[in-house]
């Protein structure tokens, strides 16, 4: 088995960004993200530390917004007019998810370092990562059949378009494709993200594959990835590690855009 590790891809990248806002606040630019909360879950809050973990360690200053949803146009309309706030996110799930699309929308495009929004200037976070991780690990997806599984807002179907766009060969499925095991043992590349635990066995894989896990979803408290556990006792794969895959490199996209985005107003 071969890992592929974006922890250890994370360390180098956080080095630079680093490096890249020294440069700014000898510039006299303070990089600052703005987090919007709506919604008080253990998983969330994870996240959110994180976050403002990544943002110390790179001298990135990161507010949080621990608001009521009803109060949140206020709030994400005020970061937007305030100079020193460079990038603004919405961290998702919200509590009242049908407002979803309305409230990322609100963030102006030239601070939406999550790209939620329609008209989002930056790369999303987790497809970015996803690239970096297979890149890091000199794995090409030309001329490979790539299954992705699952379509969603925040993952499948912007790398959808990201792959599609650079000529890759992408299908792309999800929990209710009738023949899910015929679609993935043809696969030479399956990256998940569907946010549904063990959605992926390991007699669905074959011979060799790459599998890159990018699903989180929230199972007794813990936070779990698409794949059955069992996966990850076959030795004849590729594959992202049950802690450290996807995670910390999304962690460092979402810097990437925000240094970006303080670059542009400096």
């Amino acid at each position: 088995m071969k890992l592929l590790n974006g922890s250890e891809l994370a360390g180098f990248i956080k080095e630079r960004h680093a490096s890249q806002v020294r440069e700014l606040k000898n510039r006299g630019i303070q990089p600052k993200l703005a987090i919007v909360q709506v919604k008080d879950d253990p998983v969330i809050n994870t996240y959110v530390r994180l976050k403002q973990s990544y943002g110390t360690d790179v001298g990135v200053e990161v507010e949080q917004h621990k608001v009521q949803q009803s109060d949140s146009t206020e709030v994400i309309q005020s970061l937007n007019k305030d100079q020193s706030v460079h990038g603004v996110i919405v961290q998702l799930p919200l509590t009242d998810p049908s407002e979803t699309e309305k409230i990322v929308n609100l963030v102006t495009p030239d601070k939406d370092v999550d790209a939620l929004g329609k008209d989002a200037k930056f790369e999303p976070a987790t497809p970015m990562a996803i690239l970096w991780l297979l890149g890091g690990y000199d794995i090409d997806l030309k001329g490979k059949e790539v299954l992705l599984i699952g379509r969603g807002k925040l993952v499948g179907a912007p790398l959808e378009k990201i792959l599609k766009t650079s000529g890759v060969n992408v299908e792309v499925v999800d929990r209710s494709t009738p023949d899910l095991q015929g679609a993935t043992l043809k696969a030479d590349v399956i990256i998940t993200a569907t946010g549904s635990p063990a959605i992926l066995y390991p007699d669905m894989i074959k011979q060799g594959a790459v599998v890159v896990d990018a699903g989180v979803a929230s199972e007794e408290g813990k936070t779990v990835g698409d794949l059955s556990p069992e996966v990850h006792q076959r030795d004849d794969l590729t594959i992202t590690p049950e802690k450290g895959g996807v995670g910390p490199l999304t962690v460092c996209a979402l810097f990437e855009n925000v240094i970006r985005a303080t670059s542009k107003t400096g």
